[in-house]
């Protein structure tokens, strides 16, 4: 039997975290982010309104490109959330090669962690995990948590 995930809170604040992709997954990745840290990078080709909007408001930067290996360096953590499975293979392997902690949406077993559902009052945050068995029952337990803040 697998052992639950251990609940680690991390200081983004300072730290590079690139989202690669800015869809439906990422943007929901992204959404969470921008309470966590101020050097957020979203990377894609194209962006809906409400990303541009965050970027007009100086919460992300977006790089308006297809994503390359050097879009990396210096990351601390990395969403791969692209739809495209070599992309995010990709985005994998290079995070291993460079020590980056990564989350690969579409495979969770190239995550070193899961993203955790979150409820946030002020400086208090809680975050919530199945370790990735059941999704339903973490969502049901940050919701009562939002509803207790």
């Amino acid at each position: 039997m697998s052992k639950p995930y251990f609940p680690m809170f991390v200081d983004l604040t300072d730290k590079k975290v690139v989202v690669v992709g800015a869809g439906t997954i990422a943007k929901r990745r992204i959404r969470t982010l921008i309470e966590f840290t101020d050097h957020l990078v979203v990377i894609a080709p194209e962006v809906n309104r409400e990303l541009q909007e965050l970027e007009e408001q100086g919460k992300l930067t977006i790089l308006r490109k297809k994503y390359e290996r050097e879009d990396l360096y210096e990351a601390s953590l990395v969403i791969a959330a692209t739809n495209d499975s070599k992309i995010n293979n990709d985005i994998h392997s290079a995070c291993r090669c460079l020590g980056i902690t990564v989350n690969v949406c579409s495979d969770k077993n190239k995550c070193d962690f899961y993203f955790p559902g979150i409820a946030i009052r002020d400086n208090l945050v809680a975050g919530v995990t199945a370790s990735g068995k059941d999704h339903k029952a973490a969502r049901a337990a940050v919701e009562k948590i939002r509803e207790i803040l």
